[in-house]
């Protein structure tokens, strides 16, 4: 097995740091491929999957002994890794915990599909130290599901949540889509009575873009405009206040006590590393990512470096996704100086247009801001001095 590239051995020197960092898994692998799915994956080959599960382990195992540094969580993501055994996700986990310390309150989560057959699959991955599940049950129309290429229906999504409470698991995400082709406030508030009865801990919508290279990005669709998008998303928004979940980013709604941590690492500059093809990684200040291609990868392709990451400009541009926004006493703290008063001034101004919010501190967006938050947040960066552009 080749050497990792210089950027890891140079990071392990460095055995004295103590901040945590997350771990991202990706399983590479679908049974089919959604119509609106743009992150990669493959068809399913037992034969792939079992040489792809030996290489993830061994690859966790060198990092883990170059990398001294605490895990705060891991995220198994796809793809769907519900495809694979419960067995080979354990073997996973294993080798997480083998070779890196994780907190004793990590959250471990794993995406699993409810079209999949996950009796043996749930009881295995907890009883391996999975805390956290993540079911994509996207809508409860099996008309929208259909069109959207799921291979489930709204009763496995049920069937499955229920099957995981019985389990015992305390903490369950789960997926929504909003703007759907066809859709209407109706659809929209049909599905939020599903997934609200249901009662998770936590819900993810996101707003359906239209990716090149998917299905949907040559398919005649009937989507509606962006204001009734707009409609949608601020009609969730209320509900889900109204049921007692805090908005604490732009797609993300939890309970009390229940935002999900490994998420948190993105959007507050926190490191992380990735593994496996698509996977990204920021470590030490790099940003890195290994491209596109299983094969590569199992035959010990190196990571792609690509630039630095925690500057200025992401400081506003991932801080600003979330409830807690940015702040002068943070940004002082990390970048030794203030914010530019002229942010100041613009967030004043939509303050008056209901769409921030600041007490000459702190700064953040409502939820019709986060409608138009790249706006927003591409003037504020621009009264950053040049050369943090």
């Amino acid at each position: 097995m080749k050497l990792m590239p210089p950027l890891f051995p140079a990071a392990a020197q460095v055995l004295s740091l103590t901040n945590p960092i997350g771990i991202y898994i990706h399983i590479p692998f679908c049974r089919k491929k959604c119509n609106y799915c743009s992150f990669y994956s493959i068809n399913v080959n037992d034969c792939l999957i079992q040489k792809y599960c030996d290489k993830i382990i061994a690859e966790l195992t060198q990092r883990g002994r170059q990398i001294a540094r605490p895990v705060c969580s891991v995220y198994i993501g796809g793809g769907t890794p519900s495809v694979l055994t419960g067995g080979q996700i354990s073997s996973i986990i294993a080798a997480v915990k083998d070779n890196f310390t994780l907190l004793p309150d990590a959250e471990i989560t794993v995406e699993v599909n409810p079209a999949d057959d996950l009796t043996l699959f749930l009881r295995e991955i907890k009883n391996a130290g999975c805390n956290r599940l993540s079911i994509g049950v996207q809508s409860a129309s099996d008309k929208e599901l259909s069109v959207l290429g799921r291979r489930h229906n709204t009763v496995q999504s049920e069937k499955v949540f229920n099957l995981a409470r019985k389990i015992g698991f305390g903490n369950i995400s789960l997926d929504l889509i909003i703007g759907l082709p066809d859709s209407d406030l109706e659809s929209l508030n049909n599905s939020i009575d599903f997934v609200l009865r249901l009662n998770p801990e936590h819900i993810s919508s996101y707003i359906l873009k239209i990716e090149r290279g998917t299905p949907f990005f040559n398919t005649p669709l009937n989507l509606p405009d962006d204001d009734a998008v707009a409609e949608q998303y601020l009609l969730l928004c209320n509900r889900l206040k109204t049921a007692g979940y805090e908005h604490y980013e732009i797609s993300n709604f939890a309970k009390k006590n229940f935002r999900g941590e490994h998420n948190l690492n993105y959007w507050k500059c926190r490191e992380y590393l990735g593994f496996g093809p698509s996977a990204h990684s920021f470590f030490e200040g790099e940003r890195f990512y290994y491209r596109d291609d299983i094969s590569a990868y199992i035959e010990n392709s190196e990571p792609i470096t690509d630039g630095k990451g925690g500057n200025e400009q992401e400081y506003i541009m991932l801080g600003l996704r979330t409830a807690d926004g940015i702040s002068n006493t943070q940004f002082k703290s990390l970048f030794s100086k203030a914010l530019p008063p002229k942010i100041y001034d613009l967030a004043l101004l939509y303050q008056k247009n209901g769409l921030c919010i600041t007490d000459g501190d702190k700064i953040s967006l409502t939820d019709q801001g986060m409608l138009v938050s790249n706006s927003i947040i591409t003037s504020f960066i621009e009264e950053l001095p040049n050369e943090n552009l």
